[in-house]
């Protein structure tokens, strides 16, 4: 009896403890998750009206080749911070990169957007002042310091190992300090997940520059590192921890950065990350799982495969090749049995308009280097070579087609490393669903898998 009591009196001593945690959390936020606090109950009765009167509405058929063609096409599944459209590309909560680089607020009059002011619009769906902007910059700064083990852990790697590989035991060693597990463990409600959430995604965005530029500098520099500069905002506070000083780099990173932060939630990174934290694994676990789709070769790797084939392209018949020159090398590629890399998109049917933007600040600001002037004439070649063969839907050049080009213009010529850069990124837009998932309640993912036999048995079927 006495074992019982116990047991009930320590369920009545956690809950205070637990509300006791939520105010707290609540009163460290800041603006931004004030607002979030106020967005939320509205957008819960908005999915519960959604289910309740169109849950049985067919979204259309799904083929056998959508089954066993990676689910393309599938709509199943809700991402409010992006959507992209075949024809438009890429729009953040409506706005497209343009309306973006236009309306968020920048570090210089006419420039690039913060990064901070895209989170901001991811998750509050509105677009920030100057002053809310500045707010987000100054919390990270607040949950910036990365605790020591975490630089521990990483010099226990070999400097050889894939900076990849490297980032996301980074991330795995900052799990240890996660606030969603800790609540979780203390019996924290489910209506307040989104809070501590909140919380571990927030010091997570905060530290992974630090981490990420440790990374660099430790693979690529001797080691030397290089603090924090807490008068720089998010992206130029990274590109100074790595070493780049110039004020157009800084000016680059803000831009790589916004663009590559969300690209909706089908992509390998996005998925992973709703998916693995749709099992209420923390935002840690979930964005380290996410890093690791990243690093794939046909997703977040590709930018480092682009550099390599435009190296090559300028190796063999030299910067100055012909037209005739470049059709010969693309063709030799196709081939092989290659592919041409940072070509074609799951999704866009057009030029992606994140290759669009990065081609519009090359023109801006280094409208002469020879590796620019080889990636537009690639630009001219290849899409008509791949509407030839038959078999591409979408010719046209992707995000990662750009990038790499600008990054050696400014000296980081390491292409090992881009795809970090991209990580840094993209954990803007996956954390900031991934708050929105916990706070509309997102149950756990689990579709439906087929075998062969049941494919072919309904197909018999359905033929008769």
């Amino acid at each position: 009896m006495m074992q019982v009591f116990q047991r009930v009196l320590l369920k009545r001593t956690e809950r205070p403890q637990c509300i006791r945690q939520s105010a707290r959390w609540m009163s460290k936020g800041g603006d931004m998750k004030s607002k979030l606090a106020e967005l939320i109950p509205k957008e819960q009765e908005r999915l519960k009206k959604i289910k309740k009167d169109y849950g049985k509405i067919s979204l259309g058929d799904t083929t056998v080749d959508m089954c066993i063609g990676g689910m393309r096409g599938i709509k199943g599944m809700l991402w409010e911070c992006s959507l992209l459209d075949a024809d438009e590309g890429i729009r953040f909560r409506g706005l497209s990169i343009p309306e973006c680089q236009k309306k968020l607020p920048g570090a210089i009059s006419g420039g690039e957007p913060l990064p901070e002011g895209l989170l901001w619009l991811l998750v509050t769906g509105e677009v920030p002042t100057k002053e809310q902007v500045a707010g987000v910059t100054k919390d990270f700064q607040k949950r910036s310091k990365v605790p020591g083990f975490v630089f521990d852990v990483l010099n226990k790697f070999p400097t050889s190992a894939h900076p990849m590989t490297q980032l996301t035991a980074g991330i795995m060693a900052l799990q240890t300090q996660s606030e969603f597990a800790k609540a979780y463990e203390a019996g924290l409600h489910k209506s307040k997940y989104w809070q501590p959430v909140y919380e571990d995604s927030m010091n997570l965005m905060a530290q992974l520059p630090e981490v990420a530029a440790f990374i660099y500098r430790r693979v690529y520099k001797g080691g030397k590192t290089i603090p924090p500069d807490p008068k720089l905002d998010y992206a130029a506070n990274y590109a100074h921890m790595m070493g780049y000083t110039d004020k157009k780099f800084h000016e680059l990173m803000r831009l790589y950065i916004t663009i590559h932060s969300d690209h909706e939630g089908g992509n390998v990174s996005a998925h992973t990350v709703h998916l693995v934290g749709s099992a209420l694994s923390d935002p840690y676990l979930s964005v380290a799982a996410g890093m690791n789709g990243l690093a794939g070769p046909l997703h977040g790797l590709a930018n480092q495969e682009v550099l390599r084939w435009i190296q090559g392209v300028v190796k063999e018949v030299g910067a100055d090749a012909s037209t005739e020159q470049l059709k010969e090398f693309v063709w030799k590629t196709l081939k092989s049995g290659k592919v041409v890399p940072g070509y074609g998109h799951a999704v866009l049917r057009k030029t992606d308009p994140r290759y669009q933007c990065q081609r519009e600040f090359a023109l801006k600001h280094l409208p002469n280097d020879p590796l620019f002037k080889m990636v537009s004439k690639i630009y001219e070649v290849v899409p008509p070579i791949l509407l030839e063969t038959g078999k591409v839907k979408n010719p046209w050049p992707n995000v990662d087609a750009h990038s790499g080009v600008l990054l050696q213009y400014y000296g980081m010529k390491e292409e090992n490393y881009y795809t970090v850069l991209f990580g840094v990124s993209r954990t803007m837009g996956v954390l900031a669903q991934l708050i929105w998932d916990r706070a509309l309640g997102l149950p756990i993912e689990r579709p439906k898998s087929l075998t062969f036999g049941w494919i072919e048995n309904y197909c018999k079927k359905k033929a008769k």
